[in-house]
C-alpha cells in the first residue's frame, strides 16, 4: 500500500533530527572530603561486612531479626507504596517513548445521501424547493498514520527525563527500604534492651527483697529502727514500680515491630530473648563511594538529571512542530468491490507550526525549567553534606561510646562491689541502712546506664549502615538485578 511505502521517507526524516536541543547532562560537583574526620585514630576492633549475598542485617547473627527482616519486603504496606509508585514511574517511560513512533489507525464508514433542500429567496420572502437528484452511497474503509517528527528532541529528551525520573523512583524505593530495615532493627535492639532492663529490675527486687528480710529479721531482735524497715519498703516499691513500667515500653515497641512487618498487633508476639553482645561496625570505605551507595543521593542525583532534561523540553517550543500524516484505503458508492484497484484512494502530507508571538511564555517556561534545575543542584548537593554528616555523627558515636562502654563497665563492677560491701557492714551493725540503700541506688543507676550505652552503640551501628547504603550500588539501577525488580517479583508481593 501506498502508506507503507511512505513509512521509510518517514524514518528518512527522523533520522534528519539528529540534534536534541537543550544542555546535555553532566553531574555537577558536590563536597567530597578525602576521608572521614571521625574515623581518624579509631579503628573498630572488628568491622565485619555480611556475607556474600547476605543481607546486611545478618552482621548481628540474631536469627529472629533475620526472620523479622525478610518480613519486610513481602508485608510492608509502606514499603508497597513505594514500589507501587516506581511501577507508576516505568509506565511513564513508556507513555513517553510511544511518541517515537507514528499512531496508526483504522477507520471505516458507509453513509446514504442524496442532495440538499434548497432556499431561495424571492420578492422578500423565501421558497423552499423540493431536493433534486436521487440518493447515493459511499462507503470508506481507510488505514491512518500521524507522525510527529521529533527534529528538536522534544520527545527524546522527555523521554530522557522519565527515565531520570523512574531511576529516582528506584532509587527512592531503595531508600525507603532501607529505611524500613533499619526502624526495625532499631526497634528489635531498643525491645531486646527492655528485656534486659526488666530482668536486670528482676534482679534488683530480688535483691531488695532479700535486703527487706534482713532489716525486718534485725528489726524484730532490736538491733535496728522501724526506720530501716520502712527505707527499705520504699525501696522495693520503687524497684517494682520500674519493674512494671518497662512493661509499656516493651509492648509499644513490639507493636511498632508488627507494624512494620505487616501484621496487626494482636496477631504478633516475640518471646523475651538476651540482648547480642557485639557491636558489629561496617567497613566504611572512602567518602567517594558514598555517593553511589546512598540511595537518598543517588534519587537526589537522578531528580537532577531530569530536571535538566526538562529544559531542553521548553526551549524546544521555540521551534517549529512536523507532524506527517499519511492516509490510505478504498472508497466506493458500493460494498461489492470497494477493495479493488479501482477503489483504491491514498494521501500524503506534511503540517508545520510554530508559535510567532506567545508575550512571553516560552521565555517563562525555560526560565521555570532551568530553576527547577538550579533548585535539583542545591538538593542533591545538600543530600550530599547530608549523608556525609550521618557517616560523621555515627562514626563519632561509636568511637565515644565505645570508650564510655569500658569506662561504664569498670564502674558497674566497682558499684556491685560497694553494694556488697555496704551490706556485709550493715549486717555486722557497723554502718546505717542509709549506706545500704546509696550503694544499692548507685548499683541500679550504673547498671541501667550501662545498658543504655549498649543500646545507644547497637543503634548507632545501624544508622552507620543506614548511612552507608547498606549494600545498595547506584549501579543497579534501571537494571533486572535492581531494589524495585527485587522486591516486584518477592514472593507474596502483589503488584
Amino acid at each position: 500500500m501506498k502508506l507503507v511505502k511512505s513509512l521509510p521517507l518517514m524514518t528518512a526524516t527522523g533520522l534528519l533530527a539528529a540534534c536534541a536541543v537543550g544542555p546535555n547532562y553532566h553531574r555537577p560537583s558536590a563536597p567530597v572530603p578525602q576521608a572521614f574526620k571521625e574515623a581518624d585514630g579509631w579503628k573498630p576492633a572488628e568491622p565485619r561486612a555480611p556475607a556474600s549475598a547476605s543481607p546486611w542485617w545478618s552482621v548481628y547473627e540474631d536469627p529472629v531479626l533475620d526472620e523479622l527482616e525478610r518480613q519486610i519486603d513481602v508485608s510492608n504496606q509502606t514499603l508497597k507504596a513505594s514500589e507501587a509508585a516506581w511501577r507508576e514511574a516505568r509506565a511513564l517511560v513508556s507513555e513517553a517513548r510511544a511518541a517515537y513512533l507514528p499512531t496508526l489507525g483504522l477507520s471505516a464508514s458507509g453513509t446514504r445521501s442524496s442532495a440538499r433542500a434548497s432556499a431561495v429567496t424571492s420578492g422578500g420572502s423565501t421558497v423552499t424547493q423540493s431536493p433534486t437528484g436521487h440518493p447515493s452511497n459511499s462507503f470508506e474503509a481507510l488505514a491512518t498514520a500521524a507522525w510527529d517528527v521529533d527534529l528538536w528532541g522534544k520527545i527524546r529528551r522527555t523521554v530522557e527525563s522519565q527515565e531520570a525520573n523512574t531511576q529516582a523512583s528506584e532509587a527512592e524505593l531503595a531508600a525507603a527500604r532501607l529505611s524500613a530495615q533499619a526502624a526495625l532493627a532499631t526497634d528489635y535492639v531498643d525491645l531486646r534492651v527492655a528485656d534486659e532492663t526488666r530482668q536486670l529490675l528482676d534482679e534488683t527486687v530480688a535483691a531488695f527483697q532479700r535486703s527487706l528480710t534482713i532489716t525486718q529479721n534485725q528489726y524484730k531482735v532490736g538491733i535496728v529502727a522501724k526506720a530501716d524497715v520502712i527505707t527499705a519498703e520504699t525501696q522495693l516499691g520503687g524497684a517494682k514500680s520500674q519493674q512494671l513500667a518497662i512493661g509499656v515500653t516493651r509492648a509499644t515497641l513490639e507493636h511498632a515491630i508488627a507494624v512494620l512487618v505487616g501484621k496487626a498487633p494482636a496477631d504478633f508476639s516475640l518471646a523475651p530473648a538476651p540482648l547480642g553482645a557485639a557491636v558489629p561496625v561496617a567497613p566504611i570505605g572512602v567518602p567517594s563511594t558514598l555517593l553511589e551507595r546512598n540511595p537518598t543521593v543517588a534519587a537526589a542525583e537522578r531528580n537532577m538529571a531530569a530536571a535538566n532534561a526538562q529544559i531542553g523540553v521548553a526551549i524546544a517550543a521555540y521551534f517549529p512542530d512536523l507532524t506527517l500524516t499519511g492516509t490510505t484505503g478504498f472508497a466506493g458508492k458500493a460494498v461489492d468491490g470497494l477493495f479493488q484497484a479501482p477503489n483504491a484512494v491514498w494521501s500524503f502530507g506534511g503540517n508545520a507550526t510554530a508559535t510567532l508571538f506567545d508575550f512571553g511564555l516560552r521565555s517563562a517556561q525555560v526560565h521555570q525549567a532551568r530553576a527547577a534545575y538550579d533548585a535539583a543542584v542545591a538538593n542533591y548537593r545538600q543530600a550530599v553534606l547530608s549523608a556525609f554528616q550521618q557517616v560523621e555523627d555515627q562514626l563519632a558515636t561509636l568511637r565515644i561510646l565505645e570508650a564510655q562502654y569500658a569506662v561504664q563497665d569498670q564502674t558497674v563492677k566497682s558499684a556491685n562491689e560497694a553494694v556488697r560491701l555496704t551490706l556485709n557492714e550493715y549486717k555486722a551493725g557497723t554502718v546505717a541502712y542509709t549506706t545500704v540503700v546509696t550503694a544499692q541506688a548507685t548499683a541500679l543507676a550504673d547498671a541501667q546506664a550501662l545498658l543504655q550505652i549498649r543500646q545507644n552503640r547497637l543503634n548507632a551501628s545501624v544508622a552507620l549502615v543506614q548511612a552507608l547504603g547498606g549494600g545498595w550500588d547506584a549501579a543497579t539501577l534501571g537494571k533486572p538485578e535492581g531494589a524495585a525488580a527485587e522486591l516486584a517479583q518477592t514472593p507474596g508481593h502483589t503488584p
